[in-house]
This record gives C-alpha cells, structure tokens and sequence, in this order.
C-alpha cells in the first residue's frame, strides 16, 4: 500500500521516472506487429471535405461540403476552417519507411510519431456544420461527420455551464489514445499523451489568429459525460480539452477570458498498482463526476493583472548573481502572420546538432516569443492565451554554446525578463546523460527544462493538475518550436530523461518535477 501521505500525482510520478539502475529492466522489446494505427476510421457517417477550401481564392467560390453553391462569405468560412484544422493537426509530409508503409508527419510533433491525440468538432449548428459531432481525418484532411443531432446543450452540461459555450458556436475536443502511445512508452506514457496535446494546443492558439477564431481552453470537465456524449470507448481513449472556438468577425463572440480549471480534492488512498495499471488508473481517478460540486465560473485574471511573487524568483534573487537581461525586439511574422503559417508547416523535429553555437540574440528572441504573448498584440496574435495555469510551470535554460551568455545553468525569471545564474559548467558531457545518451542533448547549443513544484501544484488542483502541467510544457514547448523554425534553428522536444539526476546536476531545486526538456542548436 502506497504512504497515505503521497497524493496519487505523486505517486504516478515518482513510479513513472527513469533511473539509471532501474531504465533497463523497464525496457521491453517492441512488437512491430501490434504497433496501433495513428488514424482513427469510422464504417457510418459523411465525409465533409476540407481540400478545396485550402486555396484563398473567395473570388471564385465552389461547390460547398454539403452540396449546395458557396457563396463568397461561405467559402472564406469554409478556408478558415480548412486553414485552421491542417495548421493545428494536418499532414506536412509523408515518405516511405522500410517496411513499405507511408509513414505521415503531422503539423503538431508527437512523441515516437505516435500521434496519440484526436481532435473532434462538436458543432451548434452553423451555416457550414449542422448539428452534430465530428472527427478530424488528417490523412485526407476531412471532417467525418458520425452524429446528427444537437448536442451542444450535453456539452455544457458537461463543462458545468462553462460561459464561453453561451455565445459559441462550434467547440474542438482534444483526446488521446492511449494505446498508441502506451505501445511504445507503457505507463510514462501518459506524460507523453498530455504533452502532445499541449503541443497540439500550442498551434490551435496560434493558428486561430491566422483566421480569426479565438479558443477558450476548458480543462475541467466530466469526463465520462463528455466521453458518452462523444462515444468514446473511456478504457481506450480520454477527453483532455475542450476549446470553445469564439468567431472573431462577429462582435458578440468577442468573449472575455473565464477561468479554465478549477481545483479537485487529491487522492492519498489508493491500491498499489503493477506495471501496466498505472496510466489508466490515473486517467480514470483524476476524472470529474458529473454531479461534482463544481466552482461557479468566474473571469481569469488578464496578463496585464499583477501577479503573486514568484517564489524561485526569489530564491535565484541573489544579489550577487550573474544577471542577464533578456529584453528584446519581439519576432516579426510578417504581413498577415505570414511567416507563422509557414512555420507550423516546416517544422520538423531535428534529429542532428552539429554543436555548433546560436547567438545569445536569438535566444532572447526565442524566450521571448515563448513567454511574452503580450510582445506580440500589435501583429495580431493573441497577447493573453489560455494555459492550465502557466505561472505553475517553471523554467531553467542551460547554454552550452550561446555566444554572448556564459555556459551554465540559468533560472529564467519571466516578469523581469532575465536570466539569473543557477550554476555555471559546461554541461554537454552531463545532458548526453540525462538525456538517455541521446546526441540532441549533447550537441544542443542551448537546452529548456520545464518543472513544476508538484506539491504546490497539488495543493492548488489535486492530482488532474498533472494533466495541466504537462499539457501547459507541451503548450510552451511548441512556442519554442515555432520560432526556432522562424529564426531557421533546429528544434527537438525530449520526453525521457533521469528524472532527479536532471535536479541533482544542474542545481535545480529537488522540489521542481521536471516535466519537458526542449533542445535548441544548429542542425547538423
């Protein structure tokens, strides 16, 4: 029996980290013949077909998705959508692996090119979607509409009267499936899950600007009303998020921001579970019953509000540590954010650094476009974007080749926009370890390390904060991916390092969970 006094984040966490003495007897050989299918397929329903609405030629409007002539404004609709779904989730390209099979890379990075996330369209009732529920196919970019009938009052049921779903009209659902993943990294498996839909939220924030939508992330929800509602196998695959997505171009839909999350009691009695129980089992007792006893929803506080003290601000506040100030002009992306729609295309995730350097510029930047949303209100993205809780997840930066910044391990402390030394060492020969001796960890110039203070983060949500958390890295993570794309670095994500020797080697505080590590460098 677990100690009563751990919550089951806890618990989940410290059984799911990787050690030194214990990796390879966890390790297990793959079963290439059992490895699950990235695509989700359906035997009734109608296709709606997205592909003739990439093109933004609203001069010339075809025939729409249900049939019947577009007229120009229904076409501009239909390619914003279309624009909007390919950029959050779609293909990007595909190449033939060794066993003949197509393998497909999709505009969100997955852990293993696993693609465990599913993102569905519940729609009100829209002069393009009728009533009903929808599943985005991203191999042949469709929607496949498998439900006719209205169902946005479940939904706001579910989301326990969330007020964003009041003025919307249509609403994504990000889950995941959990074998896929599982396949591969069995029961840590379920980190990789929530960073992957934090990486998928990351282009949902983005590219709605690039059409004019605005998602309202919800995170707290009932489960398994929102899984009957999307008929969902609750054993195989979980609802993660819900985003309201706000229309823009109509005035009523300007909303402001609600709260996203609210707290959950933790759990500190709960049966000792072998190999293979744990994802699911945690999944399913970090649900919310539908007859919870939910908060009223209020407004989240914007990002010009002031902020409590952050306390390892304070801890790194030394007077007598190296500062360095990371202020700097914001990335442009170009005329109509141009730029950014070609970045969520190209990225790729780098498989080689050469170990060469990057210029302390250009991370300065890249912290930048990361962390400071509100640099970029003038060109058009969204200057407050929704998170789990984003003042939970903490960030050191360790530079091994930045030219202008001294090696070492640095605290970035966002409110002031600054580097503050931790400890200082060339750490490449320590990261190829931590990093499960992977050469990105190596030959990065520069590494982020996202953490978290579980037990504080605990306290705030109970145990489905670990949802949040990884989630929010995952959100931030793809952040770092598209402007390293934009400033023409290479960019890679890992989710498996030694969990406590990362904290015990950089100097970071043994109380901070790390959560994600993002390497940034030249690539090779």
């Amino acid at each position: 029996m677990p100690d009563a006094l751990v919550s089951l984040a806890h618990y989940y966490h410290g059984r799911t980290k990787y050690a030194p003495e214990t990796l390879a007897a966890q390790a297990r050989p793959l079963d290439y013949g059992q490895q699950p299918i990235p695509f989700k397929t359906y035997r009734v329903g109608t296709e709606v077909d997205l592909k003739p609405y990439l093109e933004n030629d609203s001069s010339a409007p075809e025939n729409s998705a249900s049939g019947s002539s577009a007229s120009g404004n229904e076409y501009l609709d239909w390619m914003r959508l279309s624009r909007l779904l390919i950029n959050v989730y779609g293909l990007t390209a595909k190449f033939p692996t060794a066993t003949g099979q197509t393998f497909y890379l999709r505009s969100a990075p997955s852990a293993g090119g696993l693609y465990p996330a599913e993102v569905y369209v519940i729609s009100r009732g829209t002069r393009l979607l009728p009533a009903g529920l929808y599943n985005y196919q991203a191999r042949s970019h469709t929607l496949w509409r498998y439900w006719d009938d209205h169902c946005w009052q479940e939904l706001q049921r579910a989301c326990f009267w969330h007020p964003t779903l009041e003025a919307t009209h249509l609403a994504v659902v990000v889950t995941g499936v959990f074998y896929r993943s599982a396949w591969r990294y069995q029961d840590r498996a379920y980190r990789r899950i929530c960073l992957d839909v934090g990486h998928l939220l990351g282009n949902l924030e983005l590219a709605s600007a690039l059409v004019d939508y605005r998602p309202h992330l919800i995170a707290s929800f009932a489960d398994r009303a929102l899984a009957d509602l999307l008929y969902l196998d609750p054993a195989a695959e979980g609802a993660l998020a819900v985003l309201p997505l706000a229309d823009l171009l109509t005035v009523e839909q300007n909303l402001p921001c609600a709260e996203v999350a609210f707290a959950t009691a933790p759990q500190t009695s709960f049966p000792a579970l072998a190999a293979g129980e744990l994802l699911s089992y945690f999944h399913q007792v970090t649900e919310i019953a539908p007859t919870a006893d939910a908060p009223r929803w209020a407004m989240r506080p914007t990002g010009d509000t002031p902020q409590p003290t952050d306390t390892l601000e304070d801890k790194y506040n030394l007077p007598f540590g190296l500062r360095v100030p990371m202020a700097t002009a914001p990335i442009a992306w170009g005329p109509h954010l141009e730029q950014l729609e070609t970045a969520l295309f190209k990225r790729r995730s780098t498989r080689r650094f050469s170990g060469g350097a990057i210029d302390l510029a250009a991370l300065k930047q890249l912290l930048d476009f990361t962390y400071q949303p509100g640099h970029y209100r003038d060109q058009g993205l969204d200057p407050d974007p929704d998170y789990g809780d984003r003042a939970l997840v903490h960030t050191f930066v360790v530079a091994s080749a930045v030219d202008g910044l001294d090696d070492g391990c640095y605290y970035y402390a966002p409110r002031s926009e600054e580097l503050r030394q931790v400890r200082f060492k060339n750490f490449r020969r320590e990261l190829h370890y931590l990093c499960l001796g992977q050469e990105l960890g190596r030959d990065a110039a520069a590494v982020v390390f996202h953490t978290a203070d579980l037990s504080a983060a605990v306290a705030a949500y109970g145990d489905r904060v670990y949802r949040y958390l990884h989630m929010d890295a995952g959100h931030l993570g793809q952040r770092l991916n598209l402007a390293a794309t934009r400033l023409g670095l290479g960019v890679s994500g890992i989710g498996g390092f030694y969990d406590d020797q990362v904290n015990e080697v950089l100097g970071i505080p043994p109380d901070e969970a790390v959560i994600y590590i993002t390497t940034l460098g030249q690539s090779g």
